[in-house]
């Protein structure tokens, strides 16, 4: 038997999540302000979230703002996601964590002037960037 599981992580902005799901291409449903959308986990329990990501066409991974901090946190029946998604919790929020620190980093480095020079991603996946400004 199977259950939900959560996970918190250090994202705390769902538009620049939103945009990093789309950028990776996964498939979610965003709940309208004030409702909820549900999370499809093992032999048909759902639980609620603000954001549902489509992981198989059986399981979901759900995602929840927290309203004091703003930190975000995915529930998904991990073992069931894994199975027919074909990733496990880890790679998934690995995944996202590090597009997620990208994208933060692009935006900031946007915003105090510089200019984005180069990125390469090594061999273990890391993703180095290079930056610049007018005084460099």
């Amino acid at each position: 038997m199977s259950h939900f599981t959560t996970v918190q992580t250090k994202i705390t902005d769902l538009v620049r999540l939103e945009k990093v799901l789309t950028e990776l291409k996964f498939n979610f449903t965003k709940a309208e302000i004030g409702q909820v959308v549900k999370v499809k986990g093992y032999l048909g329990q759902k639980t609620d979230a603000q954001l549902v990501i489509h992981a198989s066409r059986t399981y979901d991974i759900g995602v929840n703002v927290e309203a004091k901090t703003g930190a975000v946190t995915f529930v998904a029946d991990w073992e069931f996601v894994e199975t027919t998604a074909g990733y496990s919790q880890d790679e998934f929020t690995r995944k996202i964590v590090q597009r997620y620190a990208y994208h933060t980093v692009r935006d900031e480095v946007t915003k105090r002037g510089y200019t984005l020079e180069e990125e390469t991603v090594d061999s273990q996946g890391h993703i180095h960037v290079k930056v610049s400004s007018w005084g460099d």
